[in-house]
């Protein structure tokens, strides 16, 4: 098994542990809310008690790692603190080269758990010299699991995904997803509005990992989002590369706070134009 192969092995296992933890805790957890950017983005109890299980298990299976969880920032495995929470805008650190670090969302889709809604997951990757090499995203509230390694395609439930073939915009289905700030949300309102008449239709699901992952295997065509952060997309954005779409941000960028684009070879130049045009990665 490579390398990644034993990462993605460790993973797997790590995060069946936290979904499992994640819906047992979910009549106590919603009882347990607090908001962080704005009134509307909620953390539970769950989102907490997850965070902390997998780094405990990695600390015991790989000490040394390094660990960038959502709720709690950067971690080293080989000990209890945290080097400090790192958010949505600011620079990754320097790593020691070859120093795996896992990009971790405990839940994915808050707000869904909060409502009861079966859409919300747990996203890990690994990490190594800046380059995710492996990922799995678990919907823990139906056990769907997605897995990709780098190099080694896509999967779930031992099935080799494939995306979309679409090659027409206007037979687009395109998913994305909103801002919690009112100013952000706007914008973002009127991105859709400029290119809603272009596609076949808009979906949003509420979590970007669990969208990544559809795009992968085609339950919509295209995935873009404005603000996601690392943990966001990490894991899915793998998956969705290795299951053959085009994962960019806009203008020659990369993924990342300022857009995040998944999209069919077919379609890809053509929506990645559309939304130029309507300043996706632009405003608040």
């Amino acid at each position: 098994m490579s390398d990644a192969g034993e990462l993605l092995t460790i993973a797997v296992d790590v995060v069946r542990g936290a979904a499992d933890l994640v819906l047992a805790m979910r009549t106590e957890a919603i009882a347990d809310v607090s908001t962080k950017s704005t009134r509307t983005d909620v953390v539970t109890a769950a989102d907490r008690a997850a965070e902390a299980y997998v780094i405990d298990a990695l600390r015991t299976r790989r000490p040394g790692d390094a660990v960038l969880g959502e709720e709690s920032g950067e971690h080293s495995t080989a000990g209890t603190g945290t080097a400090g929470a790192r958010r949505e805008g600011m620079p990754e650190p320097a790593s020691e080269a070859g120093r795996v670090r896992w990009i971790l969302d405990p839940i994915d889709g808050t707000v869904n758990y909060l409502y009861g809604l079966p859409q919300y997951a747990v996203s890990l990757a690994a990490e190594r010299d800046g380059l995710v090499v492996a990922g799995v995203v678990r919907n823990a509230a139906t056990g769907e699991q997605w897995t990709a390694v780098r190099g080694g395609g896509a999967y779930r439930s031992g099935h080799r995904l494939a995306c979309s073939a679409v090659t027409e915009l206007s037979q687009t289905l395109v998913a994305t997803g909103f801002g919690y700030a009112a100013a952000r949300r706007a914008h973002q309102a009127r991105v859709l509005a400029g290119l809603l008449p272009l596609v076949r239709d808009i979906r949003r699901f509420g979590a970007a990992s669990l969208d990544l992952c559809f795009a992968a295997e085609g339950r919509f065509d295209a995935y873009f989002e404005k603000g996601l952060s690392a943990w966001d997309h990490a894991a899915g954005g793998l998956v969705a590369a290795e299951a053959g779409l085009v994962v960019s941000g806009l203008a020659g960028q990369p993924p990342g706070p300022d857009l995040v684009l998944a999209a069919p070879p077919g379609v890809y130049r053509q929506l990645h134009d559309a939304l130029v045009a309507f300043d996706a990665a632009g405003g608040p």
